[in-house]
């Protein structure tokens, strides 16, 4: 099994290009996409610390964070799409 340290490092290299893409998007959208990726990582990263304590509890947090995520990004999306 690969350690912990790969995909922690894995997940900090993604973390930071989603972060330029973020900062230097050239549109609204592009920026949304990238904060949208970022609350996937960490979903990721809660649920590696699941594994990695022998938590369920994280795997509860994983999933609210996940769908409270998902409403904000919608509810944004559509509130730049001028339908809100």
């Amino acid at each position: 099994m690969i350690g912990v340290n790969v995909y922690l490092a894995l997940i900090a290299i993604a973390t930071l290009l989603s972060m330029y893409r973020m900062f230097r998007g050239p549109t609204t959208p592009d920026r949304l996409v990238a904060v949208d990726i970022m609350t996937t990582i960490t979903t990721g990263l809660m649920v590696l610390f699941a594994l990695y304590y022998k938590r369920i509890i994280f795997l509860d947090v994983a999933l609210v964070y996940a769908i409270l995520a998902f409403g904000g990004v919608i509810a944004f999306a559509r509130y730049l799409e001028g339908g809100l």
